[in-house]
């Protein structure tokens, strides 16, 4: 289910002239049927809105004085969200006969044409305040403090994620939270700009408008509106003709394919970027330490401490955590029988909070083999929001490969990666001849369009080079993927752990052993394989392939390379 809760307005939404009607009343109560949460967002102060609305136990949450109050109807706990408006404004609104005059908790309001002055007594007093406009109404707020404002708060208590909730409103101090929403709704009697901003304009007004919104989001959570929220949609890269290649955020499966250091992590680490952007919640599973320094993630698990399945839960329930799973701290073969375990719990934590929005799950074939066996239950969950990232499609379990909408492929023969996917579910391969992707490329094929494989330019990761910068040029790679000088007779064993300790051996190895490793092609290998750097292991192949190069000019062109797209640190330690 992608919308777990319904965010209203009160006046001229839910009620028309104060009152809500019957209808309306079982509608909500519909909304409360189906498992979802109803929050209630007004410009009302909290007491005036109980004693016109007997009905507030219906909410789960009600938002009151246009942002400021969060009040909880069933432990009636009032949340003011900052302090009181100041006494020295208040006596000089009254000094200046303002009238009629309303003060909360917070808000202060008044009506039109009553706002010049207001401005004038901000404006001498020095004071930070805002004033917000409601059809007629004037209302005064500290700086910052909106409809949405209070539904950021409203929403970490209950703690659901705005991609998680549908809004409805009708005039200007509702554009805010209707905004923040995933979907939003105007009623039909909504004023032009606030119709012009929503997703869906209902047929009917008022309390008719919302009963209508309920009826669509109980039926079929809200997918007829899918093609007008291309807003939300994340990119991926352009096509030749410029055009955008995007996913939906919701109900959509990617399978990300190609070979080793084909550029899988870099489009993986542009795809989650732009979700982070967006306030997504991902969690991604990392068994090789691929995402040991990713930002924008909590990283559970070390390469001494294995993870838990109840750490990583108790993580993601918060909406504003991303996690990253790594999987290093557990012996090879135990991998597979921990993601057995957290599949299935966080299968049941996106039943009940709709999160994480996505789940990546990176050498999938080793965690999803072709001889997994999840239970029914497992696969009677919606499996949506799923990032396969694998050298081998055709290990991976059918039962999963299924349900794929968008195939990547990368690297060398993405057709016969295309090929090899279609042939592990018993169907044709997609590609009829042979395609050669230029650097930053990659092979899409959409599924369920029937269109044919395309061609598109990923969009970089801005984040990518930094994390490269970190991992790779200072960090420790490890003794499997640490590059060895050893020479044409193996009489060396000079470890390289990281580029900046590469480059310092490459500087005083011997020309016999460095000319050795260069015509063994041994540094392209190892900046796609280890560093994971395909645009780098190109320039290397460049040279390794010159005839002729000598052992200087190989090691500056190779040095220039690695300098152009990291930035080392001024003074390296000496190896280890």
């Amino acid at each position: 289910m992608r919308y777990l809760a319904l965010a209203s307005d009160y006046d001229g939404t839910l009620a028309w002239h104060g009152q809500v009607a019957t209808e309306t009343l079982s509608s909500l109560e519909r909304v409360l049927t189906s498992g979802r949460k109803l929050i209630l967002v007004t410009g009302r102060e909290l007491e005036d809105l109980l004693t016109v609305f007997p009905h507030a136990s219906l909410f789960d949450k009600i938002v009151a004085e246009n942002g400021a109050l969060v009040y909880t109807p069933a432990t009636r706990e009032q949340k003011p969200l900052c302090d009181p408006p100041p006494e020295v404004f208040i006596r000089a609104l009254q000094e200046r006969q303002i009238t009629p005059l309303s003060v909360g908790r917070v808000i202060v309001s008044t009506w039109h044409p009553n706002e010049a002055t207001v401005l004038e007594v901000i404006r001498d007093l020095g004071l930070e305040l805002q004033v917000v406009f409601n059809k007629g109404a004037v209302m005064v707020l500290p700086s910052g403090i909106n409809k949405a404002a209070g539904l950021k708060a409203a929403l970490k208590d209950l703690k659901l994620s705005p991609h998680n909730v549908v809004g409805i409103g009708d005039a200007e101090n509702d554009h805010a939270f209707m905004e923040l929403c995933e979907a939003s709704a105007a009623v039909a009697n909504a004023l032009p700009m606030v119709k012009e901003g929503a997703d869906l304009v209902t047929a009917e007004d008022h309390g008719a408008g919302v009963s209508e919104l309920v009826q669509r989001l109980v039926d079929n959570d809200l997918r007829d509106i899918e093609d007008r929220l291309a807003h939300q949609r994340i990119l991926l890269g352009t096509r030749n003709s410029g055009q955008e290649v995007s996913v939906s955020p919701y109900g959509v499966n990617v399978l990300l394919a190609g070979t080793s250091g084909s550029g899988k992590s870099t489009l993986a680490a542009g795809f989650l970027e732009r979700l982070s952007e967006k306030d997504y919640q991902f969690c991604i599973i990392d068994p090789e330490g691929d995402y040991e320094t990713f930002e924008g993630a909590v990283i559970l698990g070390t390469r001494q401490r294995a993870p838990t399945v109840a750490e990583v839960l108790q993580l993601l329930e918060s909406p504003e955590n991303n996690a990253v799973v790594n999987l290093l701290g557990l012996p090879l073969d135990d991998r597979p029988s921990f993601f057995s375990e957290l599949f299935p719990s966080l299968g049941e934590l996106r039943v009940r909070t709709g999160r994480p929005h996505w789940l990546v799950i990176d050498e999938a074939h080793h965690l999803l083999p072709t001889s997994w066996n999840p239970a029914p239950l497992t696969l009677s969950q919606e499996l949506y929001g799923l990032m396969l990232i694998t050298v081998h499609p055709d290990q991976v379990t059918p039962a999963i490969l299924s349900s794929v909408d968008v195939v990547v492929a990368v690297g060398e023969s993405p057709d016969a990666t295309l090929a090899s996917f279609a042939g592990a579910l018993g169907q044709e391969a997609p590609a009829e001849k042979p395609v050669t992707l230029n650097t930053g490329e990659a092979l899409v094929w959409l599924r369920r369009t029937g269109d044919s494989p395309f061609t598109m330019e990923v969009v970089p990761s801005q984040g990518d080079r930094r994390r490269h910068q970190r991992k790779y040029a200072e960090g420790d790679l490890g003794p499997d993927k640490s590059f060895y000088f050893r020479g044409p007779e193996e009489q060396l064993n000079l470890r390289a752990q990281n580029l900046m300790l590469f480059l310092q051996i490459a500087d005083g190895v011997d020309d016999v052993t460095w000319m050795h490793h260069l015509r063994q092609r041994d540094y392209s290998r190892w900046f796609r394989e280890a560093i994971k750097d395909d645009t780098l292991a190109s320039e290397a192949s460049r040279v390794e392939e010159q005839p002729g190069v000598s052992p200087t000019e190989s090691r500056s062109l190779i040095r220039t390379a690695i300098e152009q797209r990291y930035t080392l640190p001024e003074s390296p330690p000496a190896p280890a």
